[in-house]
């Protein structure tokens, strides 16, 4: 998968969102929106680990909604780098993968 025609495409879907709901994607949108992210992300963990009440859902569903919120996360990750034109591939590569 190519990060920037993932990102390209998580815009185009991000920005139907935003019409289609009336939000104004703002830089700390973005931001909020990812910090909104990362709570369900845990929330989703906890349940899947056992550390929350969890309805009558499968461990195959507690995974599948893991997934989904680590998803979202990424997605989100990926939406403020390029809305701050961050060139996140070098980023990560100037960051962690120096230590290779």
């Amino acid at each position: 998968m190519d990060i920037k025609a993932l990102s390209d495409d998580l815009e185009e879907v991000s920005s139907i969102y935003a019409t289609q709901f009336d939000i104004q994607r703002t830089p700390d949108w973005f931001l909020l929106k990812l910090t909104e992210e990362l709570g369900e992300l845990m929330q989703s963990y906890l349940k899947y680990v056992g550390q929350a009440r969890v309805s009558d859902a499968s461990k195959g569903e507690l995974k599948k909604e893991l997934e989904d919120e680590l998803a979202d996360v990424l997605g989100m990750t990926l939406l403020i780098a390029k809305n701050q034109h961050i060139d996140i591939e070098e980023a990560v590569k100037r960051k962690w993968l120096q230590y290779l």
